[in-house]
């Protein structure tokens, strides 16, 4: 090898691992995205179409990789019922008995024909009270100053998702609680895990469902949250999640843990 290429070679894999660190979303969770499980949710007629969409590469929900082996973790979906709530869980198996809650999706009817519903990030993936929920604006229109001046205010308010296909579907008479039939090591046929994006390409992939979906600091499900929390699953494969922090993680025999510390690469 050419002598004078290796202080070149140097430079260059330290700048690729360099940007390949820095490439990492703040929380693990921001590599699933919360306002596109709420989108295609919306679209799915059943709670089966609706795991099938959020594990389909080209609806870009899903970009987790938890147990780091290369390749997107299979999401799968359970209802919790309780009366007129319902809490429905997207979590992954991180091998064959480690499960990790995701997010959770809480619906409650507010009326004869009224529902309105929030999801949530798991806190051991996003940021705490990470909660986002469907957006829509009414606008006033209030007349100032004669006939031809307007002034038009915009008031963000409450989407009513009866009428969403996912949640008729969920009380109807004929519903049965929904149970997803895969695990570790079983998976439909269909799915074909893809290797995880970078974290900057995925944000930009999944732009389109911010449009309709946005965060918010109000927590309008209440009952759901009382219902999912004595139920939520959690892994000692997860622990911690922003960079520079500690990830705790079991080794084969399942007794002793080896701390791994995550520290953002040096800029230079």
């Amino acid at each position: 090898m050419n002598h004078k290429l290796i202080p070149f070679l140097l430079v260059f894999f330290g700048f690729a691992i360099g940007y390949s660190q820095e490439d990492q979303p703040e929380n693990m969770g921001d590599n699933f995205s919360l306002e596109g499980a709420l989108a295609v949710f919306k679209e799915a007629k059943s709670l089966e179409d609706f795991e099938k969409a959020i594990n389909e590469e080209n609806n870009n929900v899903n970009n987790l990789d938890l147990n780091n082996d290369g390749e997107i973790d299979y999401i799968t979906v359970t209802d919790i019922k309780e009366n007129d709530t319902h809490v429905i869980v997207l979590s992954t198996y991180l091998n064959e008995t480690e499960k990790q809650d995701i997010a959770t999706i809480g619906i409650e009817k507010t009326g004869n024909e009224e529902a309105q519903l929030q999801i949530e990030g798991d806190s051991d993936l996003y940021a705490e009270n990470t909660i986002v929920e469907p957006f829509d604006v009414d606008e006033k229109t209030d007349k100032k100053n004669g006939p031809n001046a307007f002034d038009i205010t915009p008031t963000r308010v409450v989407v009513n998702v009866w009428l969403w296909p996912s949640v008729r579907f969920l009380y109807a008479p004929s519903y049965v609680v929904w149970v997803s039939p895969y695990r570790w090591g079983n998976y439909p046929r269909w799915w074909k895990p893809w290797k995880p994006f970078r974290h900057t390409v995925f944000y930009g992939r999944c732009a389109p469902h911010r449009v309709y979906y946005h965060k918010t600091t109000v927590r309008r499900v209440t009952v759901a949250r009382k219902v999912y929390a004595p139920k939520r699953k959690t892994s000692t494969l997860v622990v911690k999640n922003k960079r520079g922090t500690t990830v705790v993680r079991k080794t084969n025999r399942g007794t002793k843990v080896v701390k791994v510390k995550r520290t953002p690469a040096r800029r230079r």
